[in-house]
């Protein structure tokens, strides 16, 4: 099958490019600058003519992006894309109902929400892992100065500043009170996310406080924006600090992430690690390895699941229901109900290291044996 790769420099696109090639597909790369495409008024020109020129059996891209869909609509080319951000805004375009369009999403529970809606262009597709890269990288363990008992890889969104914390310091005192009072009730609930539920009566002031972002064709209602990107985003950022504290009150934790000036004792902030270079070391040196799944993720693995599993390590995560489609809990990872369960499964693995390692085996094994990017390249095209 011939092709068209619109690279923008995603998370796993050299993975999921050779993948596409070993499974034997001609790929034609078409780089895209996010930043500038959307306002360069001839990209649509520069993409129309190279559909026309290759003549590719399908487009392709990691994530959605309605201008690539309008213009496969225009020249009758399939559009196929695989969502690994959550959420993602450009998932409630008007023009994803386009029949050339097929959407992939990580989020089983995410795409029965937009079937129920009557929206069939999108379907189910758990994320993957390149086992065969990963493996190789074994021989340089020796020199590796990523050794960790506890680790978590990953962001407390505050990198780039609060959008919390700007639209608080408008807001009324009560409305902020309301949204304090929330994110603590939602906090002390796994599996259910009600926020976009109870936003009605300080949506108002959040509009004005800090005003919604309008986007091309995007029918995104303010209760998802605020709810997923506002409210959500705070809960965890809260319930990572609050979860890496209480593990690193009794173990010692490496913590790599963007954001340097976080800061526990015992608790060791070693800033961030390259995706495909180092992370991969530090899930296979670190004892266990921690997964804080984003609040408002339905029911979807994220990537950080496989890419730990892939490499070998030994997982402990928040609990997903789309794992139980992949993987099984106690054989393959570990799953934590709440903040004591995940101490208390933090110390018990640690002294049980065969145990652990078995885990850690099964875990790759399975993810080598039906969940990387080459078995996710033959489902994707199976249409």
């Amino acid at each position: 099958m011939k092709i068209l790769y619109l690279e923008w420099n995603s998370i796993g696109e050299k993975d999921l490019e050779k993948a596409f090639v070993l499974e034997g597909h001609d790929l034609i790369r078409f780089p895209v600058v996010m930043s500038e495409t959307f306002k360069d008024p001839k990209f649509g020109d520069k993409l129309t003519s190279i559909l026309r020129k290759e003549t590719p059996d399908i487009v392709f891209s990691v994530d959605y992006f309605p201008i690539f869909s309008y213009f496969c609509s225009r020249a009758g080319i399939r559009y196929v894309s695989w969502v690994y951000d959550s959420p993602l805004r450009t998932l409630y375009s008007s023009m994803i109902v386009d029949p050339c369009n097929i959407v992939y999403l990580f989020d089983k529970a995410l795409c029965m929400e937009f079937w129920n809606a009557g929206i069939t262009t999108v379907r189910y597709l758990p994320m993957a892992a390149n086992t065969e890269r990963l493996d190789a990288m074994n021989k340089g363990l020796g020199a590796s100065c990523f050794s960790c008992d506890v680790s978590f890889v990953g962001s407390l969104y505050l990198e780039d500043g609060s959008p919390f914390d700007q639209m608080a310091a408008i807001l009324p005192d009560y409305a902020k009170g309301y949204l304090e009072g929330l994110m603590a009730s939602q906090m002390k609930v796994q599996g259910y996310d009600f926020v976009e539920e109870v936003l009605s009566p300080v949506i108002e002031e959040m509009s004005r406080a800090y005003p919604m972002e309008e986007l091309p064709s995007i029918l995104e209602s303010r209760e998802h924006f605020y709810g997923q990107f506002i409210i959500n985003r705070r809960i965890t950022s809260m319930e990572r600090m609050d979860l890496l504290g209480a593990v690193s009150r009794e173990h010692t934790v490496d913590f790599f992430t963007k954001y340097k000036e976080f800061s526990l004792p015992n608790l060791r902030n070693r800033g961030p690690v390259d995706y495909y270079d180092e992370m991969p070391l530090v899930f296979k040196q670190s004892r266990i390895n921690l997964n804080f799944s984003r609040r408002g993720l339905k029911s979807g693995i994220p990537l950080r699941a496989f890419d730990i599993m892939g490499s070998g390590g030994f997982l402990l995560s928040s609990f997903q229901a789309d794992f139980l489609d992949c993987f099984v809990p106690g054989e393959d990872f570990i799953y934590y109900e709440n903040k004591e369960d995940l101490v208390r499964k933090v110390d018990y693995y640690l002294k049980h290291e065969e145990e652990r390692k078995m885990i850690a085996k099964n875990g790759h094994d399975k993810v080598a044996t039906g969940h990387t990017y080459r078995h996710r390249v033959r489902e994707m095209l199976d249409f």
